[in-house]
């Protein structure tokens, strides 16, 4: 088999970096997407892989690296979504969404659908890291920034939610074409996570509760796992895992209708004239 190119965002640290050393060791050609220049160039050196700096706070940033990865790499076999993360106080950013939002959903939202002829034609797998919070998500339509009853955990646990929503859509209409694609949970891990919030979940990753949390390694099994095997062998193309296996999700997931509004939605949202024509399904 030939080396496959894989993209994985948030990949400057945590999970990401440990899934990117893991996929060049069995040697894959893994692209690394980072938002800090300083992390994603060391680990990009530490691993000879090509590197790309964004920050999903901003979309022009993100149109800016589709239109590199597209003009770089002919084909992509994986695209993995991983770039995230819990805030704190409501903030809004230049694009006019709120930030947690905008960085866990609309961002790779975008990235994916503008890589979408690519990915198509690569027959490509793309995977969505998610988290058990999806379970204490909940998706307003008429509020999906949480403009009304916005706290850090609420936010996060609606875009989780969201990230396997979009995960669904995304098998429901492009399955067809040669898209496979998962979401996951990659469980509480010791990382920098939650770094800026404000959420109560600083008390587990930045004191002491810290060294019951599992590794980065074993965080990105899961990832790692998704990119190394086959669906519809090894795994379900549309479904959400935890530690390898479907696991129950937050009840709005199965909401077909909830995903097809969702996707339309996300589409009005990130919609400019600067999008290539067909970019957007």
């Amino acid at each position: 088999m030939s080396e496959r190119t894989i993209v994985i965002t948030g990949a400057s640290d945590g999970i990401g970096a440990a899934a990117a050393r893991a996929l060049v060791a069995s040697g894959d050609r893994v692209v690394i997407v980072g938002r800090s220049p300083q992390k994603t160039a060391s680990i990009a050196a530490e691993l000879k892989a090509d590197h790309f700096v964004a920050d999903f706070s901003r979309l022009a940033e993100v149109r800016t690296l589709a239109a590199a990865l597209l003009q770089r790499y002919p084909r992509i076999d994986v695209l993995a979504n991983n770039a995230g993360g819990i805030m704190g106080n409501r903030v809004v950013t230049e694009d006019g969404h709120e930030l947690t939002f905008q960085v866990n959903h609309l961002a790779p939202f975008l990235l994916t659908t503008l890589l979408m002829d690519r990915l198509i034609s690569s027959r490509a797998a793309v995977i969505n890291t998610s988290s058990t919070a999806n379970r204490f998500g909940r998706i307003d339509l008429d509020d999906l920034e949480n403009d009304k009853k916005y706290s850090p955990n609420n936010a996060y646990g609606d875009a989780k939610l969201a990230n396997i929503l979009f995960t669904r859509e995304l098998h429901r209409r492009y399955g067809a074409r040669g898209i496979v694609t998962a979401a996951f949970h990659p469980g509480v891990v010791a990382t920098g996570f939650s770094a800026d919030s404000t959420s109560i979940m600083r008390l587990v990753y930045h004191t002491a509760l810290k060294r019951m949390l599992i590794t980065p390694e074993k965080g990105a099994d899961t990832l790692v796992w998704l990119a190394s095997t086959a669906a519809g062998v090894d795994w379900q193309s549309g479904e959400y895992y935890e530690k390898r296996r479907v696991h129950a999700t937050n009840r709005q997931a199965a909401d077909a209708g909830l995903a097809t509004a969702l996707w339309e939605r996300s589409i009005d949202m990130v919609a400019t004239d600067l999008l290539p024509q067909g970019g957007l399904a």
